[in-house]
């Protein structure tokens, strides 16, 4: 119990002094104009490059990622049926898929899935 306290403080410290000395040596010294502007075959931008952006669009495709994440998450839990002790299998299924379902549901209730508005 000891050695694994140890071992995962030794490995939060470690992550801490990369994290750090990765800050401190992405640091810019000077914020130069003409390298934070728009590059546009060597001429200014003749319009203005930020444009806006579709929130319905960016909240699909984080809806559409979230369940593809959980899709190959699905996918081991086929593969170790024959390995594992039946009940704990279908209730562990069960329970993420419920939370699948609910988190779909939600979705659905609040009109995020509706494409035209």
């Amino acid at each position: 119990m000891f050695s694994m306290l140890l071992m995962s403080l030794i490995i939060l410290l470690i992550a801490i002094i990369t994290m750090t000395i990765a800050s401190i040596l992405s640091k810019k010294s000077f914020i130069d104009r003409e390298k934070s502007s728009p590059f546009e075959c060597g001429f200014d931008p003749s319009s203005s490059s930020r444009l806006p952006f579709s929130l319905r669009f960016f909240l699909i495709t984080i809806i559409f990622l979230i369940f593809d994440v959980e899709i190959a998450l699905i996918l081991p839990m086929i593969l170790i049926l024959n390995f594992s002790n039946m009940f704990m299998w279908m209730i562990t299924s069960m329970i993420f898929i419920f939370i699948l379902l609910i988190g779909l549901y939600h979705e659905w209730n609040q009109g995020a899935l509706n494409w035209s508005n």
